[in-house]
């Protein structure tokens, strides 16, 4: 029998020896479990529901009318004279998927403890599906409010989208880009410190508030201006407002924002692919 030489391998596992070497090349030849991943995510969460993908839209429709209703109406929250229900709607949908990209991203280590433990593949796929994954739904919440303000194109509201809607794609990235970077530090952490998964659930919705989705910049710059500079210094707040004056015409929109969101994104994205990459070796010993 002919002795097995190295062309005869399809695939070598080697130690991880750089915290730089992603393995990236490894990722692409994974494309397919990619793909497989982000259909059973899609498959196993609507599964036995009555509703299925129409979760999509009404988690969202729901949590406009209820912002509409509290902070719009009963509590007067100035919306830049955009109707209540499109304000809100661009930051819900904005807001949710980071918020989903950070949180299912931040525990899965733990969620595949299991998964990771028999068999290899790279383990960025996980982390890189459950983005994927969740830009479905985003898709169909962007549905959803495209087809809000074609009802309000009828009517007398005065919105104006511009050249601006082209950075929607990047806006896309970066939303990806920094719920993924967050939720791999974070992951990477819980495998010793189970309690900061709660601690992640809570802290989002908390950040929530400090992120121009109920309310618009100039408001917090105009009646809060000591505290102000926690909301404009957050990534997510360049992005939403960016996104709703490009589709809107209103927001506090600068390059100079938008350029310090992308530096600041990248930069944690970075850390989390290192972070990950080490964590990756030795979480089996500790989860």
């Amino acid at each position: 029998m002919k002795p097995l030489t190295e062309e005869d391998w399809d695939i070598e596992i080697k130690p991880l020896n750089n915290l730089l070497d992603l393995k990236l090349k490894d990722v692409w030849h994974y494309r397919d479990l990619l793909l497989l991943l982000v259909k059973r995510d899609f498959v196993s969460f609507y599964k036995q529901t009555i509703l299925g993908p129409l979760w999509f839209f009404i988690q969202p429709l729901f949590t406009t009318i209820i912002f509409t209703f509290v902070f719009g109406n009963m509590a007067g929250i100035s919306t830049d004279g955009l109707p209540q229900p499109l304000f809100y709607m661009a930051g819900i949908t904005t807001w949710n998927y980071f918020a989903e990209c950070l949180n299912k991203t931040s525990t899965v280590f733990k969620d595949n403890a299991n998964l990771f433990g028999k068999v290899y593949f790279p383990r960025l796929i996980m982390p890189l599906s459950i983005v994927a994954s969740n830009l479905v739904r985003f898709g169909v919440q962007m549905l959803l409010f495209l087809l809000m303000m074609l009802f309000y194109l009828g009517t007398d509201v005065q919105f104006s989208p511009n050249r601006y809607i082209l950075l929607f794609p990047l806006l896309v990235v970066l939303m990806a880009c920094l719920g993924l970077g967050l939720g791999m530090i974070i992951s990477a952490m819980t495998t010793k410190y189970r309690d900061l998964a709660f601690l992640v659930t809570f802290g989002v919705q908390l950040l929530m508030y400090a992120t121009t989705v109920i309310y618009p910049l100039s408001t917090a710059l105009d009646k809060y201006p000591t505290y102000a500079w926690i909301i404009e210094y957050n990534p997510m707040t360049s992005i939403i407002e960016a996104f709703r004056y490009g589709f809107l015409g209103k927001g506090s929109f600068s390059w100079q924002s938008l350029g310090y969101c992308t530096t600041i994104t990248l930069s944690i994205m970075v850390i989390g692919l290192i972070v990950f990459n080490k964590v990756e070796k030795t979480f089996v010993d500790t989860v």
